[in-house]
């Protein structure tokens, strides 16, 4: 910032340089203030250079102090070395893949991921010559198999969206590093509270920190966590593309996440009550969620995850669209949203929003039916939350 000075200059200049300086020393404020600025001004180009040599602040593309805090956050959060902070969570999952394969380089990932995900992965870097290939990560004789001498990155998610699929992440790691490649693991279903990736293995770890870690369905960004090597191949490829997150996002989601634990906790409570209430019900056809005894990776699940099983579930009811529309409109509590993980419970129908896109075929292999709905889970009060529900399905008994 250039320096004030007493010197006055014509009406046309004025206008653009008053108010435009902070009167009194203001560093210790209680809340961190948000840099609304598209660049920093430097004194000449000495300073400029010592700005370069200290990764200081210079251009917004490159770094802003709301996303450098939000960066230090993240990466304690996740026990990583360093992070990025992007735009949204689909443009932290592409510049983590994208910054790691090159033409003629094979992608081996779960086959049940968020549609858009898949989407990326099978038809845009195929597009460029990146191979794939999906297959069941619960079974890690089909990984083994499915890993080709050119495979360079595995990806998957900590908590499948939406089949509630738990794959075990350290196993999978030694098969991808026994291999030579990479393990990128999406943990926005749990979160760094309920399970942290690189602790098991994961080269890096990609949050849609729009999801449970801001928490109030206002915000819309993403992150990648990992060593400062991989980090800053990640964080060179973000500036090129232009996918860093501005400054008041930043602001928002680290205010959101300083109550993350105590809101995740009581997610995580209330999904296993309402998956216990849900799998009685006889109006559902099945549930999916790590918390029930019934769920083929519960055994896992409990070893993997301390602290509870996640704010996610899906169940199934009958391909009835009619009642599935009665059932919705019901509801008192839980909502429609294209989204996840806010304070509020809401409900998302797969087949006509996360794997919209995918073709049926596909779809129904994963188990993804017209009857499936996937709950994010709010903190609701439990009773009323699991009361609500069961009153709504009532319509099935018609």
């Amino acid at each position: 910032m250039f320096k004030e000075t007493n010197k006055k200059f014509k009406f046309e200049t004025e206008i653009l340089r008053k108010g435009a300086y902070i009167d009194f020393p203001a560093d210790n404020p209680e809340a961190a203030p948000i840099f609304l600025t598209t660049a920093f001004n430097v004194e000449d180009l000495d300073d400029l250079q010592a700005r370069y040599d200290a990764k200081g602040y210079c251009y917004n593309r490159n770094r802003n102090p709301n996303r450098g805090a939000l960066i230090n956050l993240i990466s304690y959060l996740e026990n990583g070395e360093s992070s990025i902070a992007c735009s949204s969570g689909m443009a932290a999952i592409s510049t983590a893949i994208i910054s790691n394969v090159k033409q003629g380089d094979h992608i081996l990932s779960d086959k049940t991921l968020y549609g858009e995900t898949i989407e990326l992965i099978e038809e845009t870097l195929d597009n460029f010559g990146v191979e794939s290939t999906f297959v069941d990560f619960t079974d890690l004789n089909a990984v083994k198999e499915a890993v080709r001498p050119n495979t360079k990155l595995f990806y998957v998610e900590t908590v499948a969206n939406p089949m509630i699929t738990v794959p075990d992440m350290d196993a999978i790691a030694k098969i991808a590093h026994k291999n030579g490649a990479i393990l990128v693991v999406d943990n926005t279903f749990m979160t760094a509270y309920g399970f942290k990736p690189l602790d098991h293995g994961a080269d890096l770890v990609v949050n849609s920190l729009t999801k449970f870690a801001n928490g109030h369905s206002d915000a819309v960004a993403g992150s990648v966590t990992g060593s400062r090597e991989l980090i800053t191949k990640a964080h060179e490829l973000q500036v090129l593309i232009g996918s860093s997150l501005d400054a008041f996002t930043a602001w928002l989601v680290q205010r959101g996440i300083r109550t993350m634990n105590l809101r995740l906790q009581k997610q995580m409570d209330n999904a296993l009550a309402l998956a216990k209430a849900l799998e009685e019900c006889p109006y559902v056809l099945k549930v999916n969620y790590p918390g029930l005894e019934s769920h083929p990776q519960h055994e896992l699940a409990k070893k993997q995850f301390q602290k509870g099983f996640g704010g996610m579930l899906s169940f199934v009811m009958p391909d009835d669209r009619k009642k599935i529309n009665e059932f919705m409109r019901k509801l008192n509590l839980a909502h429609y949203a294209m989204t996840l993980g806010g304070y509020r419970t809401t409900l998302s129908h797969p087949v006509m929003s996360s794997h919209s896109t995918t073709p049926e075929p596909i779809r129904r292999a994963m188990g993804i039916t017209e009857g499936l709905m996937r709950v994010s889970v709010g903190i609701e009060d439990t009773e009323d939350l699991v009361n609500d529900f069961i009153q709504a399905l009532e319509v099935f008994k018609k």
